[in-house]
């Protein structure tokens, strides 16, 4: 049984849940407008040169013209979109309402299609088809969000085509990790060992959009907090390979906007790997 104090608790508590949730997703859909534009001005730019926005990744991809695509974790859909430019079926799984309402305006402005899930990647609705997607991605600030990379692993594995590719591009455990970078010119710029390679610590974070948002950096209701666990390189392609995946290519990327800031230390990887054929 529940006394009343216990049953008015509640009903607060999803009255301020509902209300951080809607404040969380209004902060995320102006961040993206502060960021890229309205949707109909990023759509603009988008239609330009769809193939732009999809650099480096493009070359993993291959052709994509009629290739069903997944992007998992796939925020504001900008991404998604350019491959629905280029002649892919894209679809995106991700939690975030106001993420979605972004990339299902940007889509309509684009005048392609987009199937959108919003949804915890690991819990993904049945509509969203297993076994179906000739390529499924992630990239950029996507890893460090899961405390356990398997079921991750296993939820790219699923949804994949036999034959299918999946691609992930992140951020290098190294610079992530290890190095700590001070200066914001390629002449004063200057590196230190600080951090523990091996350290399993769950760090407290800004989410990623944060920096764009009108409010500075700071959400309204204050939720704009996250938990990091910062994998090593080691760990990711184990966890790929431990879920059925064939791994096909590594490659580690140095600074790609820069010849010389941050020269000889690994920026990003991309990770490429295929379901086995049947």
């Amino acid at each position: 049984m529940y006394d009343g104090h216990k049953d008015e608790n509640k009903s607060e508590s999803a009255v301020t849940s509902s209300v951080s949730e809607e404040l969380w997703n209004e902060d995320t859909y102006s961040a993206w407008i502060s960021r890229f534009g309205t949707p109909e001005e990023a759509a603009a730019k988008l239609r330009n040169n769809p193939a732009a926005k999809l650099q480096p990744l493009l070359a993993y991809f291959g052709e994509v013209d009629g290739k069903k695509i997944m992007n998992l974790m796939g925020s504001n859909g900008v991404k998604a979109v350019a491959l629905g430019l280029l002649g892919a079926e894209v679809s995106v799984a991700d939690f975030s309402e106001g993420n979605a309402r972004y990339a299902s305006e940007l889509a309509e402005a684009a005048g392609v299609r987009l199937d959108y899930a919003v949804s915890d990647v690991l819990n993904l609705p049945e509509a969203v088809l297993r076994g179906a997607y000739d390529i499924v991605f992630a990239e950029q600030g996507i890893v460090h969000y899961f405390t356990d990379l398997k079921p991750f692993m296993d939820t790219a594995y699923s949804l994949l085509a036999p034959g299918g590719r999946f691609i992930l591009r992140d951020f290098h455990p190294v610079s992530t990790k290890l190095i700590s970078s001070k200066g914001s010119t390629a002449k004063i710029r200057k590196h230190k060992v600080t951090g523990d390679y091996f350290d399993t610590s769950l760090e407290e974070k800004r989410v990623s959009y944060s920096k764009y948002s009108p409010e500075g950096g700071e959400s309204r209701d204050g939720t704009g907090v996250v938990y990091w666990r910062k994998w090593t390189l080691g760990e990711i392609v184990t966890s790929a390979a431990e879920s059925g995946l064939h791994i096909r290519k590594l490659i580690e990327e140095p600074n790609l906007s820069s010849d010389v800031f941050d020269k000889g230390i690994p920026k990003t990887f991309v990770l490429t790997a295929e379901k086995p054929e049947l």
